[in-house]
């Protein structure tokens, strides 16, 4: 199913979304289930796709109640880029340590570890992930704990994805090496979906 990027027309004004929001929100925890997964007791990501993102959208424009349309664009330009695109996959990446000490010892630690992530199809190379585009979340003494990466994947991949191959996703890190293989079949499925048959 081909992910179109969303515009002004997909969204919910801030009063519909405000009657609607309890329904939508409970529909995207759902669908989001089946696109999240933990790698290693640390780290998660979450794979995004049209919906996921139109809940980030439609939540920040009711946290910062922007109603007007210019306003609303910014947001849809900031997020859109979140979308796949047919050919790749599209992850929010968490690093999560609850106690504020230690999440900033680890998050000195694994310094680069957004550029050591990984996917692989079964029968294929690793893909590395294209970490941060735009964004320069990691400075000089630690990694941010939240990253967006891009994972850009070949036709003959989202072929055999689509013909129902296995999908591996892990993380190279020297100090967080964690490896999800094969990922669960509703998450699978779920990311196959994300691509589009060449033509």
């Amino acid at each position: 199913m081909h992910q179109r990027k969303l515009s002004r027309s997909d969204l919910m004004s801030l009063e519909q979304y405000s009657a609607a929001r309890k329904e939508f929100r409970a529909k995207v925890m759902d669908h989001k289930k089946r696109r999240t997964v933990g790698v290693g007791p640390n780290a998660t990501w979450c794979f995004e796709d049209q919906l996921t993102i139109q809940y980030q959208v439609q939540e920040m424009l009711r946290v910062e109640r922007i109603f007007e349309a210019e306003g609303i664009q910014e947001e849809l330009d900031a997020y859109n880029p979140l979308i796949p695109d047919g050919h790749n996959w599209k992850v929010t990446f968490m690093l999560e340590f609850p106690d504020p000490e230690v999440r900033r010892a680890e998050l000195a630690r694994l310094r680069g570890v957004e550029d050591r992530c990984w996917v692989q199809v079964d029968g294929f190379e690793r893909v590395w992930a294209i970490a941060d585009e735009d964004l320069d979340r990691e400075n000089e003494e630690k990694t941010s704990s939240v990253h967006f990466m891009r994972f850009e994947l070949t036709p003959e991949m989202c072929a055999r994805v689509r013909e129902g191959a296995d999908i591996a996703v892990g993380i190279d890190h020297e100090h967080y090496r964690h490896e999800l293989r094969p990922l669960p079949k509703p998450t699978r499925d779920a990311l196959a979906d994300d691509l589009v048959p060449h033509q």
